[in-house]
């Protein structure tokens, strides 16, 4: 059993797929799944031979033979999985039939929502399409070279709900350490550990001994077994074919760190060969190295992590209708966008969670909890707080959460633990527990923790483990209970003992009392005392917010004050987050879509057009492009407020004569031939408009005389070329030598994946790009 083996003994996949069909005679544009069906001789004796050099798993080479991606095409993606399937099988009963078959699936190829139109439900449909085929013929399914977790989750998902098979999850990282949507080696392993993968790891991204950084985090996060699958070094390019000049003797010394680290799962990428595995498989079939990991209470978002016991971690209130009449008549109108500015105020105002619950009578709080989680999380970094007495409402919105939740709640009553730790578990959130049961809120302290350790051993029934619980001890008012404050702050300090963080609703203590803040702020200081983890308060409270400063200081969570040296020596920031209204550059910072309208039409009554463009849509657009650059936002966020400030643009230029006068250069972009990638092409062209640029896109696979004849019809100032595969480099080598000898009189710049400078400079580009926002930066420079 495979089970047996995960996690004991090192175990050995095989190396790259498409290397191997390069060598056997692939050509640029053409797609490596058509294999499985025109040359099927060919994938079974690929698969034979990594067997024979050692291998324990054999990959179907199916990582494109998605629905999506082969939904026009030569074979449909059901015939291609099949045969794809039968190839292995064949090769595996021949060679070795102990061995195990992994079902390759890779990213779908298009950009999820909020970076693009493709939604959750139709990732999972299409995933589960294609696990409806094979569930019952191969071991397990590997979800690789994946770079968006929001992606993953539905993947997972999809794979869980519809077969019994173990999933392995391997990312692949940028050189910032994050993956292409911002998520990070620690959100990833907070992620999936939550989602019950069955391995982890990372694929592809860069060499043995470039991967290590990345590699070692993930290491010292997870107790899953560990999978890496380095490219052969790092890639060179040699007559318009990308190489890689590691030897499989170098690739497996190099590999040799990891096993010692304590990677259970290894194996190659890209120019990775059977031999290159033989070499590796010499050190493999050996215990695996056991590794000391630390248990931690974390929450995710899908590109932040706060883990609890560093530092208290504030949950913002404000998200939450009770006794706020103006929030209860935007959720009644809904009015959403007004929710989303409440919750970018409370994150710069630095809430690490916010607390979202939409209920109130006469809406529907499912369908809302659901779509409110949606609007957030496209344009925030925090993760977010599921506030529901509703089951229905916490599923929907665990399920379409981009991250590790915190759930809020359940409590001591056995029918409501029923009901939703099996939502915790399938989703893999941190539950709040609240001391309460049949009998309402116990008055002393003593019969708060007993409810406590009930709900931690219910959890523990349903393989909650008790670092993803959460106690609220329940704050009672000073007006009506007085004598039951100091019970909640006893209860605190009890419930610490049984190895779990601690939450308190902290305003529930001064209802009915005058000057509210002042009991706020005392009690909270008593509260954190005591063991309070996570208050859920008003981070716009600056009395409130300086407290938990102070109290990190005394505490020794902020070493030598540095938090709080800069929070106190610097309060413009906390002024600014109580503003009522947003200007346009903030509305344009935070990607605010519904705002834009409203704030551009506002300021065309005072100020003219090119005036807001120049003074304040470009300005904010360079800030976005800033915080980018220096990991602050991502490309999610880089997304909202490019299409953002498109609407901003197409309101002014209505006021113009004539729209093109006051657009910048045209710019024809076009993915080339044989590559259906166009991921990084269509966040070029958006960010690109976003500025005011006129950009024409010719779309994806487009031969070089397509490219040509567009150049002649729209006469651009520049043209750009995309490829993502290492096969269709020399298709943009042969469209930049096609258009240069008809003596085009424009700039040519060329980027993705498997490009460099050096690439670029030896296919006779005139610029290389690694991102949309250095496009932006070229553009700028080459016309402005």
């Amino acid at each position: 059993m495979l089970q047996d083996k995960l996690n004991k003994e090192i175990l050995l996949f095989d190396g790259a797929m498409g290397t191997q069909l390069q060598n056997a005679g692939l050509k640029g544009g053409e797609v490596p799944e058509y294999y499985n069906i025109d040359h099927p001789d060919l994938l079974i004796d690929i698969h034979s031979r990594y067997l024979k050099a050692g291998a324990d798993f054999i990959t179907t080479n199916t990582f494109g033979a998605n629905p999506l991606k082969l939904e026009q095409s030569k074979y449909n993606y059901q015939e291609v999985i099949l045969k794809a399937v039968e190839n292995a099988k064949i090769a595996r009963d021949r060679v070795n039939p102990d061995a195990y078959i992994a079902f390759d699936i890779g990213p779908v190829g298009q950009l999820m929502e909020p970076m693009g139109t493709l939604t959750f439900d139709q990732v999972y449909q299409s995933i589960k399409d294609m696990i409806d085929l094979i569930k019952d013929d191969v071991d397990v399914v590997l979800l690789e070279t994946m770079t968006d977790i929001y992606e993953v989750k539905a993947s997972i998902l999809a794979i869980q709900e519809n077969s019994s098979l173990p999933i392995f999850v391997t990312m692949t990282f940028e050189a910032n350490q994050r993956t292409l949507s911002g998520c990070d080696p620690l959100t990833m392993v907070n992620i999936l550990e939550g989602l019950n993968v069955d391995a982890l790891g990372i694929n592809c991204s860069l060499g043995p001994k470039e991967i290590t950084p990345i590699l070692d985090q993930i290491l010292k996060y997870t107790h899953l077994p560990v999978m890496v699958q380095p490219n052969a070094g790092l890639p060179v390019l040699v007559d318009g074919k990308t190489c890689y000049h590691m030897s499989s003797d170098e690739f497996s010394e190099a590999c040799l760190p990891h096993l010692d680290h304590g990677v259970a799962i290894i194996g190659g990428c890209c120019g990775t060969t059977p031999e290159f595995i033989e070499k590796l498989s010499i050190h493999c079939h050996q215990p695996v190295k056991k590794r000391t990991v630390q248990k931690a209470t974390r929450v995710s978002s899908g590109s932040q992590t706060v883990e609890f016991g560093h530092h208290v971690v504030v949950c913002g209130e404000r998200l939450n209708p009770t006794g706020k009449k103006k929030l209860k008549a935007a959720l009644k109108e809904q009015r959403y966008d007004e929710l989303v500015v409440e919750g970018i105020k409370q994150e710069q105002a630095g809430a690490h969670v916010l607390d979202v619950n939409v209920g109130l009578p006469g809406i529907d709080e499912t369908k809302t909890m659901k779509h409110v989680i949606k609007l957030l999380q496209e344009v925030l970094n925090v993760p977010l707080q599921i506030d529901s007495s509703h089951a229905s409402a916490i599923e929907q919105a665990c399920r379409y959460y981009n991250g590790k939740p915190l759930i809020n709640s359940v409590n001591g009553k056995d029918e409501i633990m029923e009901e939703i730790f099996p939502i915790v578990k399938k989703y893999g959130g941190v539950v709040i527990g609240l001391t309460l049961d049949e009998n309402g809120i116990p008055l002393k302290a003593e019969e708060r923790y007993e409810i406590a350790k009930k709900i931690i051993k219910k959890a523990a029934t349903y393989g909650i483990d008790k670092k993803d619980v959460i106690i609220d001890c329940l704050v009672l008012t000073a007006s009506a209970q007085q004598k039951e404050v100091m019970e909640t702050v006893k209860a605190v300090s009890m419930v610490k003992q049984l190895g779990v963080h601690t939450v308190l609703g902290v305003s529930n203590v001064s209802f009915g009392l005058p000057n509210r803040p002042l009991l706020n702020k005392t009690f909270l200081a008593m509260a954190m005392s005591a063991g309070l983890d996570l208050p859920i308060i008003n981070p716009l409270d600056k009395e409130l917010m300086s407290t938990i400063d102070a109290f990190n200081v005394l505490y020794n969570y902020d070493h030598d004050a540095t938090v709080y040296i800069d929070h106190q020596a610097n309060q413009e920031t906390t002024v600014k987050t109580e503003q009522k209204t947003m200007s346009l550059f903030d509305i344009v910072l935070h990607g605010l879509k519904d705002e834009a309208t409203k704030a551009t039409k506002q300021m065309l009554e005072n100020q003219d057009g090119l005036s807001i463009i120049n003074e304040i849509l470009i300005p904010a657009l360079d800030q976005v492009g800033k915080d980018y650059e220096q990991n602050k936002i991502f490309l999610p966020q880089l997304i909202q407020a490019a299409e953002t400030s498109k609407i901003a643009f197409e309101i002014i230029q209505q006021g113009f004569q004539t729209q093109d006068q006051n657009k910048k250069a045209k710019i024809i972009i076009a993915t080339v031939h044989g590559d259906i990638h166009d991921i990084g092409k269509n966040i070029v062209k958006v960010v690109l408009e976003s500025y005011g640029y006129d950009v024409i896109d010719l779309g994806k696979d487009v031969p070089k005389e397509t490219v040509l004849e567009a150049y002649k019809q729209h006469h651009p100032q520049a043209i750009g070329l995309s490829a993502l595969m290492t096969t269709t480099v020399i298709s943009m080598k042969d469209t930049i030598t096609l258009l240069k000898e008809n003596h085009i009189d424009c700039p040519i710049f060329v980027g993705g994946a498997v490009l460099t400078p050096d690439y670029a400079k030896e296919i006779n580009a005139d610029y290389y790009v690694k991102d949309a926002m250095d496009t932006v930066e070229l553009m700028n420079k080459l016309f402005d």
